[in-house]
């Protein structure tokens, strides 16, 4: 009289023990599945862009060890010339950078200091000095880089160091240096915009349009003249 559908579980068929339904994942199936050892590993997942810059900075000091710069290094400047950089992509690389200009800002002397991340022409300027001696010290680059009356002085660890022990007070009063670390005129940026594009590097023309400005880098900027020791004196 009843159809099959409506008849109760006790009359009929026996209700099943497992849960089953088409719209929903088997409960049971599932619970089975997470018990069982996978059969397969998992692939395994990319290396992140900060994870394969800090290898590449591991590689580059392991490098910079093996062959290290020779003290002997020189360039035309006879003050202090710092290069560095400012971003925090890498973590070790960034606390060197800040360490060492903190500790020279400390003898309130005048610094050079080059940001290598505000201008490019900076990573091209100290791979030509170093590698001026050898290509395979080209390759061992990593920051800070310290040269102190025109001498290569070496990185953080150096610098650290010859602070403990008094070498670099002894060697920075050798050069009688008078100045301030800070400028008023830059915020102690050591650039400003540049005055022809605005900042923008890009300059119009009635005659050839927009064109690139040759006056500032790629960022829109110059050194400011206000700090920068070279340029103070050619003013």
């Amino acid at each position: 009289m009843w159809p099959d559908w409506l008849r109760s579980p006790s009359r009929g068929h026996p209700r099943s023990k497992s849960f089953s339904c088409s719209s929903f994942k088997d409960i049971q199936s599932i619970l089975t599945e997470d018990s069982e050892p996978e059969s397969e590993p998992r692939s395994p997942r990319s290396p992140s862009v900060f994870h394969r810059v800090r290898i590449s900075a591991s590689v580059l000091r392991s490098w910079a060890h093996k062959n290290p710069i020779p003290s002997s290094l020189r360039i035309p400047n006879q003050g202090i010339v710092v290069y560095f950089t400012s971003l925090r992509v890498v973590r070790r690389t960034y606390e060197d950078c800040r360490t060492v200009r903190s500790i020279l800002r400390g003898f309130c002397v005048p610094i050079d200091e080059r940001d290598l991340s505000m201008d490019n022409k900076f990573l091209d300027e100290l791979q030509g000095i170093i590698g001026g001696c050898n290509n395979n010290h080209s390759r061992s680059l990593s920051l800070p880089r310290v040269f102190i009356g025109g001498r290569y002085i070496g990185g953080a660890e150096e610098i650290k160091r010859m602070n403990e022990t008094g070498e670099l007070l002894q060697l920075i009063s050798g050069l009688q240096l008078v100045g301030s670390t800070f400028c008023d005129f830059c915020g102690g940026l050591r650039f400003i915009l540049c005055e022809e594009c605005s900042g923008s590097h890009k300059i119009y023309t009635e005659k050839y349009g927009f064109r690139s400005c040759t006056a500032c880098n790629v960022n829109g900027l110059i050194r400011c003249r206000s700090c920068c020791p070279v340029l103070r004196r050619c003013t």
